[in-house]
């Protein structure tokens, strides 16, 4: 049986504390391995609770124009799945926090499942989506995970999920359950609406286990709207935008973001 892993005590802790998760998004690479590493620690003392590591790959279908880039910048500064596990390694000598890596699976399949799974592990990973990796055909990497690991399984469910759809997903989910707030890509507008909190709600009818909504947050008024409903909140494309364009405001920013839910 899979021990509690880092990611559901954070969620334990926050309920009791009747707090959501704040879970930001960088770019692993972007512009390099060091400064990511430090926006890392910046990012925990800023008041993140989990902070999810973007894997760069050269077609993220699940991403908009801002993590596109992102992804592009840290490919052309030598960024690889092996050097995103060692950044993780290197930083469990200073942090805690609990971390997931955002990755597409092509880099998983070349690395290979088992080891993927082993070396994440030990570096200090705490959980894993990969947005083109269907429950249905993710096997291998639940089980791979799920043996004492201490790996997370976090799959997402979008507004276009069916309740037949929605089962499954949240099934093969641990951790928490990622709630795609809008159809489209990363990036993208959101508009909190009576039709976002009764898909919101039906999804929660089919899962104890915690919700964080993301996709399109890119506002303190939107995190805040969205940390009403929500366990959590994940904010990616604003937060790299600002690192990129703004880094000097970057931490007000996430500060803002972070007081507001």
């Amino acid at each position: 049986m899979m021990k509690k892993t880092r990611i559901a005590a954070t969620f334990e802790k926050l309920k009791t504390g009747k707090k959501k998760a704040f879970i930001p998004y960088i770019m692993a690479g972007d512009p390099d391995m060091e400064k990511t590493m430090e926006r890392v620690l910046m990012l925990e003392r800023s008041g993140a609770d989990i902070i999810e590591l973007g894997v760069p790959f050269s077609d993220p279908l699940a991403d908009g124009p801002t993590i596109q880039k992102a992804a592009g910048r840290a490919i052309q500064a030598g960024t690889t799945l092996k050097k995103v596990i060692s950044a993780v390694r290197e930083l469990r000598h200073h942090t805690g926090i609990p971390i997931i890596l955002m990755t597409y699976y092509n880099p998983i399949f070349k690395y290979g499942e088992a080891l993927f799974i082993e070396e994440a592990s030990a570096a200090g990973v705490d959980g894993i989506i990969v947005p083109d990796l269907p429950p249905e055909e993710a096997g291998g990497l639940i089980r791979l995970s799920r043996a004492g690991t201490g790996l997370d399984t976090i799959f997402l469910v979008a507004p276009t999920s069916t309740e037949e759809r929605t089962k499954s997903i949240v099934a093969a989910c641990s951790g928490f359950v990622y709630y795609v707030s809008l159809t489209g890509i990363t990036g993208a507008k959101l508009s909190v609406n009576e039709a976002f909190k009764s898909h919101f709600n039906a999804v929660r009818r089919l899962t104890g286990k915690p919700i964080a909504a993301g996709f399109g947050i890119a506002t303190p008024e939107e995190a805040q709207a969205v940390g009403q409903i929500a366990d959590g909140i994940i904010v990616g494309s604003a937060i790299v935008k600002k690192f990129h364009e703004e880094p000097g405001s970057a931490e007000e920013f996430i500060k803002n973001l972070r007081g507001t839910i």
